[in-house]
């Protein structure tokens, strides 16, 4: 049979095949391990059952957080944020970087530094796609700093808070003593991200054409999300826990999604592919704990004081926050450390906040980074942020560590 015009039909076009993500694979091969372990005994029950009634409140967060962020970027509230802070840096690709640079730090240290993947990244792309410029350089400023940012306050990071609480030392106590670290930290990934990042991919004559302000296709949904982030951001500074601030944020936007497009809440909104890595990491990590672990990780920190102590500490975090994810790893160096060795477990602090960056499970942040870039369709260049991730790692944990042997 012909077509009206005397050709033959195209051929149909052939059905894709559906391909698992290599993190979906990791993910679901972690959470197997994990109940293997739970099941035949060699993580005992009662270990399983506090690990598990520990990490139910992360969960939460992780679960809330990432709809809470879908939703936001389908209202449009991202697009809005990045073209305003396009037109605040008139055209000039340097007052640009240091205005990313300086929202994602003060995100970070303020807030959390998984807010900050999860809520910043979106923006930086938005703005990426707005001004027509790569989005490497914009996507690698809120991953970085996301983890090289989070030393100063206790809620930055998790770890923070079990080692603050670790050391005895009250919010104002502990963020004097790491202002130093975290100002060595931040500079150290500034100036990286210029040089490898920022400046490789600079427009000619280092300016650039700001967009029009963005105008949100339903102006009900844009104010309701907004609430929604600024609800979230409101229950963290006023101390609510992270899970119920993320969890009442997400209640609120959820309603007006109901009323004013429920086509777009779908099941695949829900991010079983990290709940199930999450769940599976700490159950294998909590396992190999009992089976050598912590002798190893006893044998890496050893037993030296001092500066060597200290960075050895450091490296000792950094390497094993990249090779299983920073807080099994700040947990595993915890547990080896006396509790009277404030300076090595800082050290040790420094390594699992600053260093962990060049794997993509070596931190939640960086798992929460990936989900949103490929929520956005961006890619990194994976050779490049391997190599320049890695590089920071080591040259900020040397000098967050150096700042604090200086503090004292």
């Amino acid at each position: 049979m012909k077509s009206a015009a005397g050709a033959p039909p195209a051929p149909p076009e052939p059905t894709a095949r559906w391909r698992p993500h290599p993190l979906d694979v990791v993910a679901v091969v972690l959470a197997v391990a994990g109940a293997v372990c739970a099941l035949t005994g060699l993580l005992p029950r009662a270990e399983t059952t506090g690990t598990l009634h520990r990490i139910l409140p992360l969960l939460l967060f992780l679960g809330t957080v990432i709809v809470l962020a879908e939703l936001t970027a389908v209202a449009g509230v991202f697009d809005v944020l990045a073209s305003r802070l396009a037109i605040a840096s008139r055209g000039r690709w340097a007052a640009l970087f240091l205005l990313c640079g300086g929202l994602a730090t003060v995100t970070t240290l303020v807030l959390n530094l998984d807010t900050t993947a999860v809520l910043l990244t979106p923006v930086l792309l938005a703005l990426a796609r707005s001004l027509r410029v790569p989005a490497g350089p914009l996507a690698v400023t809120t991953v970085w700093l996301a983890n090289t940012a989070s030393l100063l306050l206790p809620v930055s990071n998790l770890t923070n808070l079990l080692a603050a609480d670790r050391v005895g030392l009250t919010p104002l106590a502990y963020a004097e003593r790491m202002a130093l670290p975290q100002l060595a930290a931040v500079t150290a990934t500034m100036v990286l991200l210029w040089y490898a990042w920022w400046r490789r991919e600079r427009p000619d004559g280092g300016r650039f054409v700001p967009p029009a302000p963005h105008v949100p296709a339903d102006p009900v949904l844009h104010r309701t999300a907004l609430a929604g982030c600024l609800l979230f951001v409101a229950g963290i500074l006023a101390g609510v826990e992270i899970g119920l601030a993320s969890t009442v944020a997400l209640a609120l936007v959820l309603v007006g999604f109901v009323i004013r497009s429920p086509a777009t809440l779908r099941i695949h909104l829900v991010p079983v592919r990290l709940l199930l890595f999450v769940v599976g990491l700490f159950l294998v990590v909590q396992t190999l704990g009992r089976h050598g672990l912590d002798d190893l990780v006893a044998g890496l920190v050893g037993a030296d004081g001092g500066a060597v102590g200290a960075l050895r500490a450091g490296g000792t975090g950094a390497l094993l926050a990249n090779a299983v994810n920073n807080l099994p790893a700040y947990l595993a160096g915890e547990s080896v450390l006396p509790i009277v060795d404030h300076p090595r477990l800082l050290a040790l602090l420094i390594g699992t906040n600053v260093g962990p960056l060049a794997a993509p499970w070596a931190s939640l942040a960086t798992l929460l980074w990936f989900e949103r870039c490929r929520a956005a369709g961006v890619t990194v260049p994976v050779r490049r942020f391997v190599l320049t991730s890695a590089l920071l790692a080591v040259v900020g944990t040397l000098a967050a560590v150096g700042a604090l042997l200086l503090v004292g």
